[in-house]
C-alpha cells in the first residue's frame, strides 16, 4: 500500500511515495527549503507544493517537529512559536483536499527503524535518536511507540539542555571537529543511560550518514548503532503513520 510520507524539518520540507509493506521509497525524494522564520502559512504553502510533486489523491502522512497532541503542536523551539495551538494536518488538508495526518517527526523516524532498519526484530527498550538541526528521541518498548518524548530538551548534568551541544546544528554553529562533537553526543547518551538503561541506541537524522567519524567517541555502555534509512526514516514512518490512521478511520466507520 503507497502512501505519502511528508517530513517537515527545520532547514528543509521532505516527501516522497512509499510502499509501507516494505519500507521502501517507489518515487524519487523531492525536497524544497523550510521557509525563513518557519511560519505556519509559509511552511504549509512549501509542504503543499512538494505534495504536488506527486500524482497522488490519497492519505498523507506528516512528521512535524513539535510535540503532538490530537493533531496539535503544542510546542515550537525549532519552528515559530505561533505553530503553538496549530494544526499541520488541518493547515495541509484545507490547501490540498488529501487527509493528512500529522505526529511528532522524530516519533515518524523511530516507527520506521524500528519497523524496517535497525531496531527491525529487537525487542526491549529502544531510543531512536535523530541529529539534525534539533535533537529528537523516540523511545520504544517492546516495539511500542511511547510518543512525544522530546528528549532533546533534557537537561543534562552540566546544565545545558542537550540539543544545544549534541544535535548536529550544534556541531556546525560551534565549528567543532567530528570528534569534539562525538564527545557531546556520548555525554547525552549517558544521561539517557543513566534514566532509562536502553537497550539500544539508535542513530538518526542527517550526521548518521557520518557515524565513523564520531563513533570512536561513543563510550557508553549501551549499544549504539547507525540508522540504516538514514534520514529517509522520518519520510519512511510519516508514511507508515498515514497507513495506519486510515485504516484506524475504517474500522471505525464501519
Amino acid at each position: 500500500m503507497d502512501f505519502i510520507g511528508l517530513d517537515i524539518g527545520g532547514s528543509g520540507i521532505k516527501a516522497a511515495v512509499v510502499d509501507t509493506e516494505t519500507g521502501r521509497l517507489v518515487t524519487d525524494r523531492v525536497r524544497l527549503k523550510t521557509p525563513e522564520g518557519a511560519e505556519p502559512a509559509a511552511v504549509a504553502d512549501t509542504a503543499v507544493e512538494v505534495i504536488k510533486h506527486f500524482d497522488y489523491r490519497g492519505p498523507v502522512g506528516c512528521g512535524f517537529p513539535a510535540l503532538m497532541k490530537a493533531e496539535c503542536a503544542l510546542t515550537a523551539t525549532n519552528i515559530h512559536k505561533t505553530w503553538i495551538g496549530q494544526s499541520p494536518s488541518k493547515l495541509i488538508s484545507e490547501r490540498t483536499g488529501l487527509p493528512v495526518f500529522s505526529m511528532n517527526d522524530a516519533d515518524a523516524a523511530g516507527l520506521a527503524e524500528v519497523r524496517f532498519g535497525a531496531g527491525a526484530k529487537r525487542d526491549g527498550v529502544i531510543f531512536v535518536i535523530t541529529l539534525g538541526t534539533g535533537l529528537g528521541s523516540a523511545l520504544f518498548v517492546n516495539g511500542q511507540l511511547v510518543p512525544n518524548t522530546e528528549l532533546g530538551h533534557l537537561y543534562m548534568s552540566n546544565g545545558e539542555i542537550a540539543e544545544k551541544t549534541a544535535a548536529e546544528s550544534a556541531r556546525k554553529r560551534n565549528d567543532w571537529s567530528w570528534e569534539q562533537w562525538g564527545k557531546r553526543v556520548n555525554a547525552y547518551l549517558e544521561e539517557l543511560d543513566k534514566l532509562f538503561s536502553p537497550d539500544l541506541v539508535i542513530l538518526g537524522g542527517g550526521a548518521s550518514k557520518n557515524f565513523d567519524k564520531f563513533k570512536k567517541r561513543l563510550t557508553t555502555k549501551v549499544e549504539v548503532v547507525p540508522a540504516r534509512l538514514l534520514n529517509l526514516a522520518g519520510i519512511i514512518g510519516a508514511a507508515m503513520h498515514a497507513r495506519e490512521m486510515t485504516e484506524k478511520r475504517r474500522l471505525i466507520q464501519a
